[in-house]
């Protein structure tokens, strides 16, 4: 008799440690299954510190460490590989031209940035999900500091990455920045606590952020931005726009042949298994959810995150024969990062801004890296740098 096999399609928040928390189980060698990671990139990214990249505050190392490195004390086997075909039924996926089936499989593989049909977004747009993106983003505004002037940038959609870009672009750019955030809502932050939208509304003002709301793009260029203010066009110039506006449902998963909801997503049991198919999880940006309470769980990292250690429960007691448990969502708080040393949380009861904010923030992310080892590196590369960094200028600067 074979031992069963997992495979788990996505290597983000609910994909990885959905893996990383199996390996926690009490397995008999009866019962241990194989676990397959597959992840389209080689590295991990924990995009909630991805604003750091861009003003240096961060390496990628830190933030996007590869899938060998995490998963090399571990018994789950990564995969580097695309996925656009599942066969729901048999659970098996089409990768490199060949089919991998397992006994249970887990969908992850999170959205995709939302892109109306507007003229000139793909050409002109930056985006801002992957390591891809970020480091295409940073050298695109290193080129535009080398020049003289002012540098004009647009940034598309006032949610949380809207507003956090918004802060760190503009406290790396300082004098030289002219920032403005567009977004079509009549409000920032529209499902955040009214501290959250108060202190960031209040970073912004700060900053000189300029902020048009109840505002579409209508085209883009290489050098301008047109857009509509109640019928009113209006043609600015720009250096940089970033496209941080929506996410949507991949298109391969909008296609299974399952339930979906409006937004094409996975309609799924409190449980996470498909309705229609239980030997198979979908967790994260991909799944309509509906916690045993009746709440709709929304598509951020902190959801993923809980969700990983349901469908790692639940996956172990569909093996083990044990009881399933209904998905608890507990919404911690909120977090944001509002530029250098800057930032607002609020959740269990406190409410902080500020630096101590900016280190909380800081301290619970160091936390949740996916494995002991890297929070150990992670954490000690950020106590050893303000020493490096005084040492180096003592050194270079003797008096």
């Amino acid at each position: 008799m074979t031992n069963s096999r997992i495979i788990i399609v996505g290597g983000g928040f609910g994909g990885l440690y959905t893996a990383l928390n199996l390996c926690q189980f009490p397995w008999t060698d009866a019962t241990r299954p194989e676990i397959v990671l597959i992840n389209d990139e080689r590295h991990f990214l924990f995009s909630p510190l991805l604003y750091e990249l861009i003003t240096g505050e961060m390496q990628s190392w830190e933030i996007a460490p590869p899938y060998e490195e995490l998963l090399a004390d571990t018994p789950v086997r990564f995969q580097q590989a695309q996925v656009r075909w599942v066969n729901l039924a048999q659970r098996s996926v089409e990768i490199g031209g060949e089919s991998l089936t397992g006994d249970y499989l887990v969908l992850a593989v999170g959205g995709e940035t939302q892109r109306p049909p507007i003229p000139g977004l793909p050409e002109y747009a930056y985006e801002f999900r992957t390591l891809a993106d970020a480091e295409r983003l940073r050298e695109r505004l290193r080129v535009l500091l080398t020049g003289s002037g002012v540098v004009r940038v647009a940034i598309v959609g006032a949610g949380p990455s809207g507003i956090e870009l918004a802060c760190k672009l503009a406290d790396q750019l300082g004098n030289r920045g002219r920032i403005r955030l567009v977004d079509r809502g009549s409000e920032i932050l529209k499902t955040f606590s009214p501290f959250a939208r108060e202190t960031a509304q209040n970073a912004l003002e700060r900053r000189g952020v300029w902020l048009n709301l109840m505002t579409t793009v209508t085209e883009i260029t290489a050098n301008s931005i047109t857009l509509n203010y109640k019928d009113q066009l209006d043609i600015l110039p720009v250096d940089l726009v970033i496209w941080t506006a929506g996410t949507r449902t991949p298109a391969w998963i909008q296609n299974l042949p399952a339930q979906h909801d409006d937004q094409g997503r996975l309609v799924v049991r409190p449980t996470l298994q498909l309705v229609d198919y239980p030997q198979v999880l979908a967790l994260g940006d991909v799944a309509a959810c509906v916690d045993e309470q009746g709440q709709a769980i929304p598509r951020t990292a902190q959801a993923a995150f809980q969700q990983a250690d349901y469908a790692a429960w639940n996956l172990w007691a569909l093996a083990t024969g044990r009881p399933l448990l209904p998905f608890k969502y507990f919404h911690l708080g909120e977090m944001l990062t509002l530029g250098t040393e800057d930032a607002a949380l609020s959740g269990l009861g406190m409410q902080l801004q500020g630096p101590l904010a900016y280190v909380a923030r800081r301290l619970v992310y160091l936390w949740r890296l996916p494995t002991l080892k890297h929070r150990l590196q992670v954490g000690w590369h950020w106590m050893m740098t303000p020493w490096l960094d005084w040492l180096t200028s003592v050194t270079t600067n003797p008096r």
